[in-house]
């Protein structure tokens, strides 16, 4: 039975020295669990997070009256209310390349129909921080915000993977070859790995690993500021409508004129705050 993980402390002030809150924790976990699926049962949510229900139900209606947790139509169920937007209302860590990024994923949408993700590096993989989604009549997924995706066989992963520096690509593999995720299981094998981070250099654009949710499929390509990759972005559509070839030559050429167009925004995003800055020593 999978456990909600429990993490380590990362601030440095005073209070790091005292436990975590185990509560704090447990709710955390448990708004991480509703955000995977539209409606979680009790029953889902206790095989996710290993929480006892009775548990569970304190926390859930807890939540509740705290107006981020509703009911849902059946019972047993529940839903995020809209509520939960203002628990990230306050982050802007990578609000420039949102700001350059975002109305061109709206325009490839609008063209295209299929969703469009922008993800960052976080860590030990890269988090969805834009997605057309809401805008798309055709996606799998209610959101993919805040999603993390493993940087060896997702594409949105593959596609900042392969393209960034050697000196960071060495940094971020090597702790994923003790990864315990499943996703992450192709780290172990430098090999084949490097052959297809080469491959996908040479071509110009990353695919997801088949064998991840193979009823769909994704092509992203990296996202440069001043010549250094700072995110990804990626199309995904339904397998079923057309094979990698097709959709390779149907979504390849606009992706990456796309990928040109934010790289550029980016550019000169980072020109303009870099001119708001004041100058050093006054």
């Amino acid at each position: 039975m999978a456990r909600v993980p429990r993490r380590a402390a990362s601030y440095n002030g005073p209070m790091a020295s005292f436990p975590p809150v185990r509560a704090v924790e447990r709710a955390i976990g448990l708004l991480q669990c509703l955000n995977r699926q539209p409606v979680s049962t009790l029953d889902q949510l206790h095989r996710q997070t290993g929480l006892p229900k009775p548990t569970l139900v304190r926390l859930l209606q807890t939540l509740v009256a705290q107006g981020l947790v509703r009911p849902a139509p059946q019972p047993g169920a529940y839903v995020l209310t809209s509520a939960v937007r203002s628990l990230s209302c306050g982050y802007h860590g990578e609000p420039r390349v949102i700001e350059a990024a975002a109305p061109v994923a709206d325009a490839l949408t609008a063209r295209h129909k299929w969703p469009v993700a922008v993800a960052v590096p976080d860590v030990d993989a890269v988090v969805v921080r834009y997605s057309t989604i809401e805008q798309s009549p055709l996606s799998l997924l209610h959101s993919s915000i805040n999603m993390r995706l493993s940087l060896v066989s997702r594409a949105l992963g593959r596609a900042y993977l392969a393209f960034c520096s050697a000196e960071e690509r060495e940094a971020l593999l090597s702790p994923l070859a003790h990864s315990t995720r499943p996703e992450d299981r192709a780290a172990a094998e430098p090999g084949p790995l490097r052959a297809m981070l080469e491959e996908t250099r040479a071509r110009g654009y990353a695919l997801r690993d088949p064998a991840v949710r193979p009823v769909s499929n994704t092509l992203a390509v990296p996202l440069y500021e001043h010549g250094r990759v700072v995110a990804s972005m990626g199309m995904t559509w339904f397998a079923s409508t057309m094979p990698v070839a097709e959709a390779v030559a149907t979504l390849g050429p606009p992706m990456r004129e796309a990928a040109r167009a934010v790289s550029a925004r980016l550019d000169a995003l980072a020109d303009r705050d870099a001119g708001a800055q004041p100058a050093s020593g006054r």
